[in-house]
């Protein structure tokens, strides 16, 4: 399962699970049209609509989940950027960011826990603006404080579960050539494309748990 699959490497990290014909993959994203129509020539996905940002998320999900089988996989690639200086930020810019980029994974990853299989893995992708002891940039309080949440989260989850089998880790990556990028840094060129990335993680995403566990990993080339 990749939440936040309609565009970027999310959309790139679909296809590529896709292409083993005995995975069941399955796609969450507020933008469902774009979905059909990205992933229409692959017989195993399946669409949903999902909102992280949602009241309902939680009975959404529930209902999501009452269609699928029990997962191996669960990807977290969805995230809200404000790119936007801190003293112009309104209270509902922060919130929505931070309830996307981590009380929307909190909240979903509860609802998800009794439908992961034994052995499951769950990746959360942050920023390399998370990362302690990074870059900042100028603008992205809200963003980076936000994902900067999701990796203390990834830490305290393996902390609390560290005698079960559900493995999460955490990826802050670095730049990849997507949409979000050019909004954040217009102009700017990435070493990677969204596809290489979605290769690492996909790769990252059926095989690192068992190496693993509870960790927060840089994936990066460059500043930003």
């Amino acid at each position: 399962m990749v939440i936040g699959a309609s565009r970027g490497i999310g959309a790139e990290l679909v296809k590529l699970f896709a292409t083993d014909n005995s995975h069941e993959v399955f796609a969450l994203s507020r933008n469902k049209l774009a979905m059909d129509e990205l992933f229409a020539a692959y017989a195993n996905i399946k669409n949903f609509s999902f909102d992280l940002e949602r009241e309902e998320l939680e009975a959404e999900l529930a209902t999501i989940l009452a269609q699928v089988p029990k997962l191996d996989v669960v990807v977290f690639n969805a995230g809200k950027l404000v790119n936007k200086p801190f003293l112009e930020l309104t209270r509902k810019e922060i919130e929505s960011a931070y309830q996307v980029n981590v009380i929307g994974v909190m909240l979903a990853t509860k609802v998800l826990f009794p439908h992961l299989n034994e052995g499951a893995h769950l990746v959360n992708i942050s920023t390399m603006g998370a990362f302690q002891g990074s870059v900042k940039f100028a603008g992205l309080s809200a963003y980076s404080t936000s994902k900067a949440a999701l990796t203390s989260f990834t830490e305290l989850f393996s902390e609390e579960f560290k005698d079960h089998t559900v493995t999460m880790n955490c990826l802050c990556l670095g730049a990849a050539q997507t949409e979000m990028l050019a909004d954040a840094f217009p102009g700017y060129e990435a070493p990677l494309s969204a596809q290489q990335m979605a290769t690492y993680i996909a790769d990252f995403s059926l095989n690192a748990h068992k190496y693993i566990k509870g960790k927060v990993i840089p994936v990066s080339l460059s500043t930003p």
